[in-house]
């Protein structure tokens, strides 16, 4: 590992691309803490902690901006603007025919769904900002220490969070296009491990029992990470034989191999999609604070038996839904057969492209329920027993996190071997 690590350090490509991923987390990072104009910093931190401590919707969105919301800093919004936006795009691709036929054309099909993308942003970002600040006011706060008119007041708080989740969005593409990683996963790693000092701190005060739970924890974390590394890591290979050609004087083909499908493909996308959806609601809801319904229902999606049996029904929704986008049968077995290519027992064409999907159908299901099991259970154990840790840094947190770290390193194993150098892993 540390080897891997010293490797990637001697390609001046590759850690020019890992200094740069460092240098935005950590842009980002300042960012979250630096706070808002007017912002009486203070009083807005002992109104939050009141506030989450009520409602478990503002406890998540706070999670998941990494602690940004409480401070009322310039990055309060956080990536959900942009997550938000891409979950509506690729979801209108499969109904709107001109968006699914603008993904097809490639390169500048793809650069235009990321424009649109970008802008729907703005206009996501627009709306929380607005309902972020009904929200501060309804805990009596007022950002009237910068002297001007109430009016003139509101509209350099909402642009401020505009401006900042734009900013989010621009640092998170640079990651993906000239750093290491993708930059939205990246962000979220960040916001989630910058809550575990606190989650840890919070966990051992709870009581006297604090500290043996606290250990009780961790122990089971860290023995389900490597459980979810065999998930992650696990995949069915189909066998694929290659016919014999005669080309000139040569015989090509003829050799065996097989077609590896991952039982997890659809990685950690599920599990983001499937929360930027559960906790929509809650960011609306900041728009009408003294609603009691709202509230109830914004918090009945965030929290308990209903949130953990859409959070199970939309992740499994997301796992074919993102699957399907990602690895396209038809396509696959067009390939094979062009290449001289078959499965044994399958005939060419459309039963190969059919026994992929039956195939792909099929141990789709069993990776999308252990995620979504991963994500649930620690919830469950979390209204039972209140213990912070679990929240902060419950199953889905540790699925994200795993999930990103995995990827990370896999482009980074990639591109030592192009440079001919060992990876992490022997």
């Amino acid at each position: 590992m540390l080897k891997g690590i010293a490797n990637a350090f001697r390609i001046p490509e590759l850690r020019n691309k890992i200094l740069v991923s460092i240098a935005i987390l950590a842009l980002y990072r300042f960012g979250a803490y630096l706070p808002a104009p007017g912002v009486p910093f203070a009083r807005m931190l002992e109104a939050f902690s009141a506030a989450s401590a009520s409602s478990g919707a503002i406890a998540v969105l706070n999670l998941f901006s990494g602690g940004a919301l409480s401070r009322v800093s310039v990055f309060s919004l956080g990536i959900m603007p942009y997550i938000t936006a891409q979950i509506i795009l690729q979801m209108m691709q499969a109904v709107i025919p001109s968006l699914g036929e603008l993904a097809k054309e490639g390169e500048s099909g793809q650069r235009k769904i990321t424009q649109y993308t970008r802008y729907l942003t703005i206009v996501l970002a627009l709306i929380n900002a607005i309902g972020y600040l009904f929200l501060f006011k309804s805990y009596g706060i007022n950002f009237s220490q910068m002297g001007f008119p109430e009016a003139i007041e509101d509209i350099i708080i909402v642009g401020v969070l505009v401006t900042g989740a734009i900013i989010i969005m621009w640092l998170g593409e640079v990651i993906t296009q000239r750093g290491v990683g993708n930059g939205m996963s990246l962000i979220i790693f960040a916001n989630i491990m910058a809550g575990l000092p606190s989650a840890l701190i919070s966990s051992v005060n709870t009581s006297s029992a604090g500290t043996i739970m606290t250990a009780l924890t961790l122990l089971v974390i860290f023995a389900i990470i490597p459980v979810i590394v065999y998930i992650e890591r696990g995949q069915r290979r189909i066998p694929v034989q290659y016919a014999k050609r005669v080309v000139g004087r040569k015989v090509m083909g003829g050799q065996s191999t097989y077609l590896p499908i991952k039982v997890n493909t659809a990685g950690v996308v599920p599990i983001i999609f499937a929360s930027a959806i559960l906790y929509l609601p809650a960011q609306l809801a900041v728009f009408f604070p003294n609603v009691g319904w709202i509230q109830a229902f914004a918090n009945a999606l965030s929290s308990g038996w209903v949130n953990w049996i859409l959070s199970v029904v939309l992740i499994v929704f997301f796992a074919y839904f993102y699957t399907a986008m990602v690895f396209n049968p038809e396509e696959t077995s067009d390939q094979l057969r062009k290449s001289g290519g078959f499965i044994p027992g399958v005939r060419p064409g459309g039963p190969t492209a059919a026994y992929i999907k039956g195939v792909l159908d099929h141990i789709t299901l069993p990776g999308a329920l252990f995620m979504a099991a991963i994500a649930v259970v620690p919830s469950i154990l979390f209204a039972l027993t209140g213990n912070s840790l679990l929240q902060a840094f419950g199953g889905t947190s540790v699925l994200i996190m795993v999930g990103v770290a995995m990827d990370t390193i896999s482009q980074l194993e990639s591109q030592l071997k192009m440079h001919n150098y060992e990876g992490f892993f022997k």
